[in-house]
């Protein structure tokens, strides 16, 4: 059966859709509406050809997308906008309509080496958007922080106590709001008995908190992808890749910064707590430095096998066991 290949450029208001096989292209630009996005499925359904579907994942701007998608029979991928740009090589110039064609060519070539799309539970849409949410808060408090810094070089000037003051009132409602995100996370994740199973189970490793967690379902979907621990590692930014090319170049292994930086960084403050408690982890780690290792790449190591556990955990249906505390 031939297939056609579907290339979407995703923005606010519009869609630029590419159609692609091997006799011709055809350029659309529809609204960033259900109404209009299902008008285009209706009529693709109808081809005698098995329809394969692209987009890169830029946030809430799939909604629309996501929400037709799952009535419809065809195979969707969802893919890193990093990856479709280094796929390319260089190039030169940019609209909708090139992004689109490009997005297109991409997974004609593809779409063999990567994993369809699947829709989420309600649950866990609601549980990556109410993240995305409190991470911006998070982000507001850590910038009126270093505003008040600025301002403490200041205090000379008699209007700077009264911004200072200001700004940690604040800071104050912020962290106010924060928890009030967290409590409609907790909701949403009781409405869903599996996926709260799952969030608790992980959360018996040490260091892995609320966040941690959280975090881990969202970027798995509820655990139902990057099911490999070593994928997720990869994903996460957190397995060491060799530099060697022919006798001039060789350097030590290190992280790629092709990673998701939000799961990185909780990983990260997981690992800093779970060194701190007396287990397994800990031990590891003092062992390591006592010999000599980087403490840095001791902590990634870390991370690492926090990232190990916690999938193996969901494997295998059991809750972590501290040997130390056993012993």
């Amino acid at each position: 059966m031939k297939s056609i290949y579907v290339g979407i450029d995703v923005s606010k208001r519009t869609l630029d859709v590419c159609l692609k096989d091997s006799d011709k292209e055809q350029f659309f630009k529809i609204d960033n509406k259900s109404s209009s996005i299902k008008k285009l499925f209706k009529e693709l359904s109808k081809v005698d050809s098995c329809v394969m579907i692209a987009m890169e994942n830029t946030g809430h701007y799939n909604h629309q997308l996501y929400k037709v998608l799952p009535n419809f029979n065809f195979t969707v991928y969802v893919v890193d906008p990093k990856h479709i740009k280094r796929s390319i090589g260089l190039v030169r110039g940019k609209n909708d309509k090139v992004d689109a064609k490009r997005i297109a060519t991409f997974i004609e070539r593809n779409n063999e080496d990567l994993d369809p799309w699947e829709p989420v539970s309600e649950s866990v849409y609601s549980l990556k958007v109410l993240l995305t949410e409190r991470k911006a808060e998070v982000a507001r408090i850590i910038s009126l922080k270093q505003r008040i810094e600025g301002l403490n070089q200041q205090k000379s000037v008699s209007s700077v106590p009264k911004l200072i003051a200001r700004n940690k009132k604040e800071i104050q409602r912020i962290k106010k709001r924060v928890k009030e995100i967290e409590n409609i996370i907790r909701e949403e994740i009781a409405k869903e008995i599996s996926l709260k199973r799952e969030i608790e189970r992980i959360k018996t490793v040490p260091g892995i908190g609320d966040i941690t967690a959280w975090m881990i379902a969202a970027k798995t979907h509820g655990f139902k992808r990057l099911l490999d621990p070593r994928k997720l590692a990869c994903f996460a930014g957190v397995v060491p890749f060799e530099q060697q090319s022919g006798s001039s170049l060789k350097t030590k292994p290190r992280v790629s910064k092709m990673a998701d930086r939000s799961l990185k960084t909780v990983l990260q403050m997981a690992a800093m707590r779970s060194v701190r408690m007396n287990n397994e982890l800990q031990s590891y780690y003092q062992r390591k430095v006592e010999e000599g290792k980087n403490k840095m790449s001791v902590l990634n190591a870390v991370r690492n096998k926090l990232i190990h556990i916690a999938k193996a955990l969901i494997k295998n249906k059991t809750y972590y066991q501290n040997r130390l505390e056993l012993s």
